[in-house]
């Protein structure tokens, strides 16, 4: 499983903090989990310019590349959920499930966002250039209630440290203002990778509604209500067993792993076989009509075809079935 995450963490300081040691324990018990700090914090190079999506999108295919990994679920929490969901995008093939944590499709900087939340963000962007690492100030304040309104003194002493450790205030600054500034709205419908989103009812950081509205452009996506107040949930929180249940239930309990049978396949055309193709790369109706020659509507009655020999009732099932078969290989 490969881990994206948005800003704080660090992956030397992860499995004594706190905040992410739990969660680095149960996602290691049954997966290889690999970690990379965004570009610009923890042990990645500070001295780099360009925080924006395309970047980081970027950064994940070469950490992707020097893994070696062929096929491989991805762990998007907060900010890294949309980086998770472009990558998925570009590599379809390699991208068994998604797992989108506290996630949202656009930031305040994007079109159509009132001026209150460009405001909003534009504040915060400028007290943490003032406040980021400090140990007093209001800026501890606000920012402490947003992730852990808990009032737990000991976690906000974890996000001072966590602050500190990732990032200086202008590398933090940058990075908030680039995270406003991401925009996936019109992506999100074209992803046929299995996907998991969960969201914290009362996470301040990032609104419920926005994790469901993200949810309701996804096709076939489960979306998971997680209690909690936590902007990273902790052990104590009511969600916490819950999440890591249906992460699990989702990566190892695939309804569809083994049930079809590989003869199924071979009742398949060869014209339906080139189809099955292009839909385990990811592709579009649109995109195999013009690939293979054909009609919009004619591809459409291949697929509808294909499900109906293979008894699978979505695309996005089509897909994982398609790719364990062997197809989508480029």
């Amino acid at each position: 499983m490969l881990r994206v995450g948005g800003w704080m963490t660090h992956i030397e300081h992860d499995w004594d903090s706190p905040i992410w040691r739990h969660w680095l324990r149960e996602l290691t018990r049954d997966h290889t989990l690999a970690r990379f700090d965004i570009r610009g914090s923890g042990l990645s190079d500070r001295d780099v310019n360009g925080q924006t999506l395309e970047a980081w999108v970027r950064d994940v295919e070469a950490v992707v590349d020097s893994l070696g990994w062929r096929r491989f679920p991805i762990l998007g929490v907060c900010q890294g959920a949309a980086i998770a969901v472009t990558y998925a995008l570009r590599h379809p093939e390699r991208v068994s499930h998604l797992i989108l944590y506290n996630a949202y499709s656009c930031g305040a900087f994007s079109e159509g966002m009132s001026k209150y939340r460009v405001e909003e963000a534009e504040t915060l962007a400028r007290m943490i250039e003032i406040g980021w690492g400090r140990k007093t100030g209001a800026f501890r304040e606000v920012f402490a209630r947003l992730l852990s309104p808990s009032d737990a003194p000991d976690q906000i002493t974890w996000w001072d440290d966590l602050q500190r450790l990732t990032a200086d205030r202008s590398t933090a600054a940058g990075l908030w203002r680039g995270f406003h500034e991401i925009d996936i709205r019109s992506q999100l419908p074209k992803l046929q990778t299995p996907t998991l989103a969960a969201h914290v009812k009362a996470d301040n950081m990032v609104p419920f509604e926005a994790g469901r509205d993200l949810a309701s452009r996804i096709p076939d996506c489960r979306f998971l209500p997680l209690e909690g107040r936590n902007h990273i949930l902790q052990p104590h929180d009511p969600g916490w067993r819950p999440f890591i249940k249906e992460i699990r239930r989702f990566l190892d309990d695939n309804p569809l792993r083994g049930v079809i049978q590989p003869s199924l396949f071979h009742e398949l055309t060869r014209r339906e076989c080139e189809v099955l193709e292009q839909v385990a790369r990811g592709r579009s109706n649109t995109h195999i009509a013009d690939t293979l020659s054909l009609a919009p509507k004619t591809v459409r009655n291949h697929v509808s075809s294909i499900c109906g020999k293979l008894a699978i009732s979505t695309r996005s099932e089509l897909v994982v079935e398609a790719r364990n078969a062997g197809f989508g290989d480029e």
